[in-house]
């Protein structure tokens, strides 16, 4: 199976507490830095589970989007799409002492990607369609995101979306983003129960994976536990259980994220990277 994952390839920086934030003083931290996003995390972790996969967006032929880039490769996904001089994406993920997170997102030149920079050899091969919802929510990249799925629907190719973020749903507007998702009409919506809310629940006619984080996860209302695992850093794991539903279902989907919250970072072993 190849999966076309379409949005950010960052470099990400996590910040790993082991104490407290203080005010105007230091906190003990581990930092790593490497590859992430969304749309590149469930790259990264389709070529983990089996799968074959392309990233499409467009990224920065600078040092972070190189480091990125070059990091992404090396697990066997194949880049596709535009490369500016400069100006990737960086997102800053903050790491609590309980394994929770918040993050900073710079997303650099991923949000230009344009409509016309998406050619229909972009899905040669395909058989799945993964958008990041990120991509939806600012322009011109979702134009770029919208031509991107229409193309995917001349060649058969099934299309999933992720709804992202709870907040930029939010500050583009729950009705608008709903309305403008269903025109859509995508096969798969992946969500967390932020998400869900706000968005109103369910599409007619869409398979609807809800994210449960330790709680498990509803694979279109049949509800399944989390594997039992040492949660070391959540970063990414909605993206590895996308992947894993993508190539190979639910079994796959929960194995896929018990390995990724078991390990620092958000991609899967053989990288240096973080998450997104």
């Amino acid at each position: 199976m190849l999966v076309v994952s379409l949005g950010d390839l960052v470099l990400d920086v996590i910040v790993r507490l082991q104490q407290p934030l203080a005010p105007d003083a230091d906190a003990t931290s581990r930092i790593t830095l490497g590859a992430g996003g969304q749309a590149a995390n469930v790259a990264g972790w389709v070529a983990a589970v089996g799968g074959q996969a392309r990233w499409l967006g467009k990224r920065g032929d600078d040092l972070a989007g190189r480091a990125a880039a070059s990091q992404l490769a090396a697990l066997g996904v194949e880049l596709a799409g535009p490369v500016e001089p400069a100006g990737n994406g960086v997102i800053v993920s903050l790491v609590g002492l309980d394994g929770s997170r918040s993050m900073c997102p710079d997303r650099g030149v991923a949000v230009e990607l344009q409509a016309a920079e998406i050619g229909g050899d972009a899905f040669a091969g395909a058989d799945h369609l993964h958008v990041s919802g990120y991509a939806l929510l600012r322009e011109p990249v979702r134009e770029a995101a919208t031509r991107a799925i229409r193309l995917a629907r001349e060649q058969d190719i099934r299309v999933s979306v992720d709804l992202s973020s709870w907040s930029a749903i939010r500050d583009r507007g729950a009705e608008r983003f709903r309305a403008e998702l269903g025109s859509l009409e995508p096969d798969v919506v992946f969500c967390n129960e932020d998400e869900d809310r706000i968005v109103g629940g369910r599409l007619p006619g869409a398979v609807w994976i809800l994210k449960r984080g330790a709680s498990g996860c509803s694979f279109d209302g049949e509800e399944r536990p989390a594997l039992p695992v040492e949660v070391v850093d959540t970063t990414g794991a909605g993206d590895a259980l996308a992947a894993g539903w993508i190539v190979g279902g639910p079994d796959l989907a929960l194995e896929a994220a018990a390995r990724c919250v078991a390990r620092a970072g958000s991609m899967p072993d053989g990288d240096a990277s973080g998450g997104g």
